[in-house]
């Protein structure tokens, strides 16, 4: 599975530009991401904050990833403009029937696809070695584009999930 992401993030955002992950349940299909591509497009030009506009830019990745980003250096985040963000989100959950606000579900690349695991079954995957210290992890937490270009995808030992592993797990 090609990882390399980076080049389709805007060199020209600030690296302190903020970013919001949301995580598909499940992978949308080659029409639906077409058709979310175009919205997220759409959303960007239209985005503005107390009458500005925002310079914004959003992307699905991976087919699961829709990443949303602002560079605040000219134009801040108001409240009004997150709520619009949250509001686009849920649009497009109820649109494809899928859930992007579960911070309970984490991704994992294992065996060159994307794994979702509830946050509940982590445990049991790493003591079958579903998951391992060097399973790829996609941190969803992260806040800024410079994040993201360095901290998203990550091994699972790098991550607050190491201190998960026991030590007989450990290379």
């Amino acid at each position: 599975m090609n990882i390399h992401f980076q080049d389709l993030i805007p060199e020209d955002f600030n690296d302190n530009s903020r970013v919001w992950v949301y995580q598909s349940n499940r992978a949308f299909d080659v029409a639906e991401a077409l058709q979310i591509e175009e919205s997220l497009k759409s959303f960007c030009k239209e985005w503005n904050s107390h009458g500005s506009e925002v310079k914004g830019y959003a992307n699905l990745f991976f087919g699961h990833f829709i990443i949303i980003m602002a560079d605040e250096t000219h134009v801040k985040i108001g409240g009004c403009s997150t709520d619009s963000s949250i509001r686009f989100i849920k649009n497009i959950q109820q649109d494809f029937n899928v859930q992007l606000l579960d911070r309970q579900l984490l991704a994992f690349i294992v065996k060159e696809n994307i794994l979702l695991i509830p946050l509940s079954k982590v445990n049991y995957s790493i003591e079958n070695y579903i998951i391992t210290p060097d399973t790829l992890y996609f941190n969803n937490t992260i806040l800024t584009k410079k994040d993201l270009l360095k901290k998203w995808i990550i091994p699972v030992n790098d991550s607050w999930l190491a201190q998960r592993i026991p030590a007989s797990h450990l290379k």
